[in-house]
């Protein structure tokens, strides 16, 4: 294990915080575009089976499906929702649900920048003893 491995795990954490950010602002700014659907981060359950070990098999049913490899070996995706239709133009985007996840994100980016500088505090601590 070393020394930096819950500085890695959290930055990942915050690597996932910000693609979802920008995943929720893109859904936003085309609430109003036609026949738009919306995206959403997959990363929770994806980390939470990566750090226990589970090994993932990739399984595509239809041609749609995004593949399932990690960029930079981290482990978050973008999915598109296809499944919905929230008005007759074809867009998806729930705007109420949007500034939802929005706010939650708001909130899980600061915790773990949070734990991000009490660790780096801790080190500091560990490296200069005061």
């Amino acid at each position: 294990m070393s020394l930096f491995t819950k500085v890695d795990q959290l930055t990942t954490g915050l690597n996932a915080s910000q693609l979802r950010a920008d995943t929720i602002n893109n859904n936003i700014a085309n609430v109003d575009t036609p026949d738009f659907n919306r995206s959403s981060v997959v990363f929770e359950d994806l980390y939470k089976a990566e750090l226990s070990g589970d090994n993932f098999a990739e399984k595509k049913t239809r041609a749609k499906h995004m593949n399932f490899g990690f960029d930079n070996d981290s482990p978050m995706m973008v999915v598109e929702d296809t499944s919905t239709t929230m008005r007759m133009d074809g867009n998806n985007v729930d705007i109420d649900k949007e500034m939802v996840d929005l706010a939650q994100n708001v909130i899980f980016y600061q915790a773990l920048s949070n734990q991000a500088t009490a660790e780096f505090q801790m080190l500091n601590t560990a490296i200069t003893g005061r």
